[in-house]
């Protein structure tokens, strides 16, 4: 559940753009235009008259034209429904997704979705968008009940901009007066040479791939997880739920090096040891192995050793699915497709968000691109204010990480740690993991971030409130 100062924020935020919004209802007989200045500095967002227009051609696969969302992760979910309380939805907002399933919570698939099915595993329909926020459970029939078209399993491969169409796999031609590109990410792959697409090796980004990981876990052994970062962590933490010899093998010093202290990372590293999981770290992997029935049967190092494995998993991060959208203007430093602070792409009418898009990350003054759920949310919700009223204040997001493990029944001790901010300058570290600990960044006497592992709704509402470093310290010290 949001905390009462991110409750404040978003009624506050709600309040001012429908007391002086202006909402724009065009429709199929009748064009609107939307005028936007960007007030964003430095990044030459021109202005631009974008006309709706619902071309009466059969040509068009989509009768629904005003607005279409290409992608159907979080981001997209999250912005229909936004649309939906503007009262812009019905018969003018269209969905093109390559997914067969409405949009749902994608963390799940590596949480929840994974737990051994005598542990009350999570399915459809039951983690729908936007339960994941305590919102109302997006089904397929609750599309249809808001009047919103949706395609399914055609995913877009192709933009006209000059025509304001896109072009789905399947040859279908839509056209749309604003479009909001919410493609999310691909999994990084291990080349096809090395054995990355043998059966038995897994990646995780949808449903499918979840499904077929589970069919893989019913009649495994020995799993090897490869990556020591969010996925490799949760995948791990389930294996070790079915059972199964369990081994994380990365090349990084610790777990999840990009955000974890060394002394954070050995307090988790252990007690996944206490659990039977194993790791391989700083080491390097050269090929799959493939059994003689063809399915993987090890993961070769680079030193010559080889891991025994009938189940891989590969979780070394992903990559923006932006490849048909090069001509909208990507960021070369982030990746992904740069937008301003209203999530405005350089051209006029096209919008980007969720993990794809390269935005001004205001309280840290530099372009940025986050692949984490809370982010999907909150920059559909301001893109879509921001399109449909006269919304125009900056995205001014904190940063907001978290990760749950070893939640199924019958664990020895459920794990959730919370990250917020940025985890740069010194560390201070408190308490002691039994279970509570807080991890705090500190540069220049200000605090950038702080970790909380196993802190109470009273502990986690504290990082958001503007305490000088010490202070706020103390407040932790006192609860932990």
């Amino acid at each position: 559940m949001p905390s009462p100062a991110r409750r404040l924020m978003a009624s506050i935020s709600s309040t001012l753009s429908l007391k002086h919004g202006l909402s724009l209802r065009p429709t199929h007989q009748q064009s609107a235009s939307l005028i936007r200045t960007s007030s964003a500095p430095g990044i030459g967002f021109r202005s631009f008259r974008r006309s709706f227009v619902a071309a009466s051609s059969s040509a068009f696969s989509n009768e629904n034209r005003e607005f279409v969302i290409v992608g159907g992760g979080n981001a997209a979910g999250y912005a229909a429904r936004t649309f939906v309380e503007h009262g812009m939805a019905d018969g003018k907002l269209c969905m093109v997704t390559k997914e067969p399933h409405a949009p749902y919570e994608r963390p799940a698939l590596t949480k929840a979705y994974l737990f051994p099915l005598d542990k009350k595993p999570a399915r459809l329909p039951g983690f729908h968008t936007c339960v994941g926020s305590g919102g109302e459970r997006q089904t397929p029939d609750w599309y249809k009940e808001k009047g919103i078209e949706m395609i399914y399993q055609d995913p877009v491969a192709s933009i006209d901009i000059e025509k304001q169409t896109v072009t789905t796999n399947s040859g279908k031609l839509l056209k749309y007066g604003a479009l909001i590109v919410a493609t999310g990410c691909t999994a990084s792959r291990f080349p096809e040479k090395i054995g990355g697409n043998l059966p038995g090796v897994h990646y995780i980004r949808d449903l499918g791939d979840a499904d077929s990981l589970i069919s893989s876990l019913e009649k495994a052994k020995k799993v090897v997880v490869v990556g020591g970062g969010y996925i490799g962590m949760e995948v791990a933490a389930a294996a070790v739920g079915w059972k199964l010899d369990t081994t994380i093998v990365f090349p990084e010093n610790h777990l999840l090096q990009r955000l974890f202290t060394p002394s954070l990372a050995q307090r988790y590293e252990q007690f996944y040891q206490e659990n039977g999981v194993k790791f391989l770290k700083g080491a390097s992997i050269k090929n799959l192995e493939a059994g003689s029935d063809g399915r993987v049967s090890g993961v070769k190092l680079e030193d010559g050793s080889t891991l025994e494995a009938d189940t891989v998993v590969i979780g070394i991060g992903g990559k923006p699915a932006v490849s048909s959208f090069e001509s909208v203007g990507l960021n070369s430093s982030v990746g992904g497709i740069e937008v301003d602070g209203l999530f405005r792409t350089k051209v006029p009418g096209i919008f980007a968000i969720g993990d794809v898009a390269a935005f001004p990350l205001k309280m840290y003054n530099r372009i940025a691109r986050v692949e984490h759920v809370d982010h999907a949310r909150r920059s559909a919700q301001h893109c879509v204010k921001s399109l449909l009223t006269a919304h125009t204040d900056t995205y001014d997001y904190l940063p907001y990480f978290y990760s749950r493990v070893f939640e199924y029944e019958g664990s020895s001790r459920k794990i959730w740690w919370q990250f917020f901010g940025d985890n740069v300058g010194e560390t201070v570290e408190v308490g002691n993991f039994d279970p509570k600990i807080a991890t705090f960044w500190i540069d220049s006497g200000k605090l950038k971030g702080v970790l909380l592992e196993s802190g109470s709704p009273e502990v986690n509402d504290l990082t958001f409130l503007p305490r000088h470093s010490s202070l706020l310290m103390m407040s932790f010290t006192s609860i932990l």
